[in-house]
């Protein structure tokens, strides 16, 4: 039989989960989709997913690559994975793609969104899906600070220590921070219910988006922990900058919580 290679995409709620890589002990998304794979293929499959998701963290739209000699139409096999899936891990697409496809070699860009709740309180319905954060943050200064990130830097204060990447410099076509009223915890940027950056004075959903060519372990996490920072008046917007040249983990912020982070989408060339 002919081994044919599938793009998957998938949509999961990170929060019982180990993360995307398969653990030793615990469910992983990698984990599930192998295991569900393998009923369908009658022998072990190996999944590669286009980022490594932590404990805790969600995606809309992680992709994934599966070569198969199973011969079920796309539609098919969507339908037997989330038969066998548990709710919080979905397949929203199965297509073929050509036989160098690899869901992480062939990435061009990923986006990623933080979520934070700033006010007093945050919506049960919403509480699993950001970082509640209680005083007042100044948007205008984490805006500024945000876009200090453009571009290509060396990321090295924002890589989680302990992680030996070959090199620490990335690019960032667009670090971004609004605010959404009500609700509008999953709304693409722009749509409606967005709000003007400023302070914030009852609570509102801020929203940290960033799109870059590639990711440092807990870089996003870490940049939002600097932002949040500077949002609280600890620092000016310019010290991103100096945390860029001066490269240390140290002087950053703290690694902010898994739960408000998104894996948003994968470009591909």
């Amino acid at each position: 039989m002919n081994l044919r290679t599938l793009e998957l995409t998938i949509s999961y709620d990170g929060t019982r989960l180990v993360g995307w890589q398969r653990q030793a002990e615990g469910e992983s998304v990698q984990g599930l989709l192998e295991e569900a794979l393998a009923h369908l293929e009658g022998a072990p499959v190996t999944v590669h997913g286009a980022g490594r998701t932590d404990a805790g963290v969600h995606a809309l739209a992680q992709v994934a690559s599966v070569q198969l000699t199973c011969e079920h139409p796309p539609e098919v096999l969507q339908r037997a994975l989330n038969a066998s899936l548990p709710w919080d891990v979905r397949v929203v697409n199965v297509r073929e793609a050509d036989a160098a496809f690899h869901a992480r070699f062939s990435a061009r860009a990923k986006t990623y969104r933080y979520v934070l709740c700033n006010g007093p309180f945050v919506s049960p319905f919403e509480h699993r899906y950001v970082w509640h954060v209680r005083e007042p943050l100044d948007l205008d200064a984490m805006q500024a600070a945000a876009q200090t990130l453009v571009g290509t830097h060396d990321f090295a204060a924002f890589c989680s220590s302990g992680s030996t990447p070959a090199t620490t410099v990335r690019t960032i076509v667009r670090s971004s921070m609004t605010t959404r009223a009500g609700s509008a915890l999953l709304l693409p940027p722009g749509a409606p219910g967005a709000v003007q950056a400023g302070r914030v004075d009852e609570s509102t959903l801020l929203v940290y988006e960033v799109i870059g060519n590639g990711f440092l372990r807990h870089m996003v996490r870490a940049i939002v922990g600097t932002l949040v920072d500077i949002g609280r008046g600890r620092h000016p917007p310019a010290w991103m900058a100096a945390l860029l040249e001066d490269g240390r983990r140290s002087d950053a912020g703290a690694t902010a919580p898994a739960q408000g982070l998104f894996l948003v989408r994968v470009d591909y060339y």
